[in-house]
């Protein structure tokens, strides 16, 4: 299959359920009431929305319409994947001015949107463009989930052994080892998720029916020695055991078809258990995670039913504990936030084990799947599983340009804050460029899903979680009030002893913005108080369109697909996040400093001060 042939089909597939069952199981959550106190204020360039939760809900569908009598339609901010958002607030960028729009807001639940609310209008205008941000360095610090931190998304891990050129010429196991190096040592990151744990390169059928893990062996023991651990996604089947072979996704002809002999992914499953155990030391596998396979709700991954899922993650699972117990095994892996009370539901009627559940969304916040996960545990008398999002991103599309722009920094920072509370794991896909799924990439900057540019350059996203990482010590209350603020602009705020840091972004969750919009600039005061009084050093650093931002490096240097190796060497000498120094604030008696900056939209900006 062609780079053009595969993406065709990919293309064509990617929409498409594997199966839309009559009736999908809430797990003991019944029908949600819509949201009360919807609030519409307008400011410039935007309205701002707010209501008040509902209890048991998983999110929020938010409808608009031009007449007050209708019809009213779900928002669609282009991301291209789930429109509902976690929990207000939400800035309506979509907007022009001097028109009013009417809104209603929807509860959103394992079955999807419920009824409407009772309607609100408003027309954008009458803003100051200027948000304050009130931090309080006198609350005692709370710990800082580093959900960015648990897991992070790569490419199939035999590239690792990869022997031929890459894209641009690269050395791509050189360059996928260095990456995922770079995430571990400048991000923190602990473990790394890749399809094709079965895939021909690392597993092969024997003539007598036995498994030979020789290929995974090379493949895992490079990827170990990045000191990184990984998440064992069962996917997806050799094509010996398939029902049918020719039933394939990705460039590499994935197998995804389900089992031709149930009992035979049954042995391949066990089998590996074993094998791993043995190889690396079975204290060690027991830390890490087992995901059964990729996003069977789409057709393209599945060409099975749901009730076919439920097979192969019992079947998984229970040849998984039966070697050893404390391994942690999970599912389903859906894509757009699916699948997970089914898969709960089927788990607490058959009383299969499930520790963690996990599934994607990209271009919005993820879903509080909460409700889910204690409903679970409140009706089986079990542990709530954990909570993770093993893929989750700014787009779901291949070669989309979003990928390499400065709107992404912040979307990352508006994901990350609003799954602190409601995650264990808000895991990025993916870290590097090398990426072979629908062809290599085909010139430097050409829309990947990586973090890093083949060549590890670092692109806006990452400076995002980097300057997430840098926050020190512990997290203190940061309030963001006026024209956008929690909506539009927030913030995260952290103390030690020493100093005080305050990450503040201003991002949309519209990406018809992609290339910003000035009338959503502001001018943002930051304000801290219950400092010690005396005179503070303000270090700052900016990801926007002028700094942090190797694309525009790049676009200044050439409109050339590679770089040559002198612009090689410019690219890699920008390929940095500056530091600057504001001017020295004086805190007096009353203990309050106060930081003006101009904030553009995409934009970050951090502060830290220090006595």
């Amino acid at each position: 299959m062609t780079d053009t042939t595969a993406r065709q089909d990919w293309e064509q597939r990617i929409g498409l359920p594997s199966d839309i069952p009559a009736g999908q199981p809430l797990t003991g959550i019944g029908e949600l009431p819509p949201p009360s106190g919807l609030t519409a204020t307008p400011g410039t360039a935007l309205v701002h929305l707010d209501w008040t939760p509902v209890d048991g809900s998983l999110g929020y569908l938010v409808h608009r319409a031009t007449s007050a009598d209708g019809p009213f339609t779900p928002l669609d901010h282009l991301g291209g994947d789930v429109l509902a958002v976690p929990g207000p607030p939400y800035a309506d960028t979509m907007v022009e001015p001097g028109r009013t729009y009417h809104y209603k807001v929807a509860t959103w639940s394992d079955s999807g949107a419920g009824a409407l609310s009772d309607g609100v209008s408003a027309a954008p205008g009458g803003g100051t463009g200027a948000v304050s941000v009130a931090v309080d360095a006198t609350a005692t610090p709370t710990p800082l989930p580093d959900v960015w931190r648990r897991m992070i998304g790569a490419e199939h891990f035999s590239l690792l052994i990869w022997d031929k050129p890459g894209a641009g010429g690269s050395d791509v196991a050189a360059e996928y080892a260095e990456a995922l190096r770079i995430m571990k040592d400048e991000l923190g990151v602990r473990s790394v998720r890749a399809h094709g744990t079965f895939l021909p390169e690392t597993v092969t059928v024997n003539a007598d029916g036995g498994f030979d893990f020789a290929g995974l062996d090379e493949v895992y023991d490079r990827f170990l020695a990045t000191g990184l651990k990984p998440v064992v996604e069962l996917s997806f089947i050799p094509k010996e055991l398939t029902a049918d072979p020719d039933y394939t996704v990705f460039e590499y002809h994935a197998q995804v078809s389900v089992p031709r002999e149930w009992e035979r992914w049954g042995d391949l499953v066990r089998a590996l258990t074993e094998h791993l155990r043995e190889r690396y030391g079975a204290d060690e596998v027991a830390t890490w995670e087992f995901e059964v396979w990729n996003e069977a709700n789409l057709e393209v991954f599945w060409n099975g039913t749901q009730d076919d899922y439920h097979r192969l993650y019992e079947i998984a699972v229970r040849e998984i504990k039966a070697v050893d117990e404390r391994i942690r095994v999970g599912g389903p892996s859906s894509a757009a936030a699916g699948w997970v009370g089914a898969l709960l539901e089927y788990c607490r009627e058959h009383d299969v084990p499930v520790d963690f559940v996990s599934t994607h969304t990209y271009g919005n916040a993820p879903l509080d799947m909460r409700p889910l996960t204690r409903s679970f545990a409140q009706a089986t008398g079990k542990a709530e599983p954990e909570i993770l999002w093993t893929e989750w991103g700014v787009t779901p599309t291949h070669f989309h340009r979003v990928s390499d722009s400065v709107f992404s920094a912040p979307f990352v920072l508006h994901g990350m804050k609003s799954a602190l509370a409601s995650t264990d794991c808000l895991a990025y896909w993916v870290c590097s460029d090398q990426f072979e799924e629908l062809g290599w990439p085909p010139r430097l900057l050409h829309g990947g899903f990586g973090l890093l540019t083949v060549g590890n350059l670092r692109k806006p996203r990452f400076w995002a979680l980097y300057l997430l990482s840098r926050l020190a010590g512990g997290r203190i209350p940061a309030t963001c009030t006026g024209d956008g603020g929690e909506s539009l602009v927030e913030a995260l705020a952290t103390r030690t002893d020493d100093s005080v840091d305050v990450l503040v972004w201003n991002g949309t969750l519209d990406q018809s913005k992609i290339d910003g919009a000035a009338d959503l600039a502001r001018e943002v005061t930051v304000t801290v108080s219950g400092l010690a009084p005396g005179t503070y050093a303000v270090e700052s650093a900016r990801v926007d369109e002028e700094h942090a931002n190797i694309g525009r490096v790049w676009r200044e240097l050439s409109d050339a697909d590679w770089p040559t190796a002198e612009q090689w060497a410019t690219l890699r000498s920008s390929d940095t996040l500056p530091i600057e120094y504001l001017a020295k604030v004086v805190v007096g008696d009353d203990g309050v400093a106060s930081v003006t900056v101009e904030l553009p939209m995409p934009g970050i900006r951090s502060l830290r001060l220090t006595r």
